[in-house]
């Protein structure tokens, strides 16, 4: 599911959201196990003949792909990213048991920083 998109330049830029569909469960366990995915937009407009300047585009939805039709449409899997990191399983499990313990929320705070700062974007 799209939550954002905007344009910088020429470049499309978004941020998605792994429905737990079927599907979605597939790209799930490939971002887990490692698989390099891209992103290819489809949509329509008006192309000049002459310049090949694309007017009046409307995107109609972004697929998840193999092999993007952008050379750099790879999208940075943030929550895997995450969790597959040295020590995001043991942030995760802690995270879930944290309830209402002050101590436990400041130290979770502190390795999640800690992860995020370390994730190569």
């Amino acid at each position: 599911m799209i939550t954002e998109m905007w344009m910088d330049g020429p470049n499309g830029h978004g941020k998605l959201k792994i429905l737990p569909t079927p599907m979605g469960k597939l790209v799930e366990t490939m971002l887990g196990s490692g698989v390099k995915l891209g992103v290819s937009s489809r949509g329509s407009g008006n192309v000049s003949e002459g310049s090949g300047h694309v007017s009046d585009f409307e995107i109609i939805t972004v697929d998840i792909v193999s092999q993007p039709s952008a050379p750099n449409a790879y999208p940075t899997a943030i929550y895997e990213g995450l969790i597959n990191m040295n020590g995001g399983h043991r942030v995760l499990e802690n995270l879930k048991s944290a309830g209402s313990d002050t101590k436990l929320q400041r130290y979770l705070k502190s390795e999640v920083t800690k992860l995020i700062k370390d994730l190569k974007l």
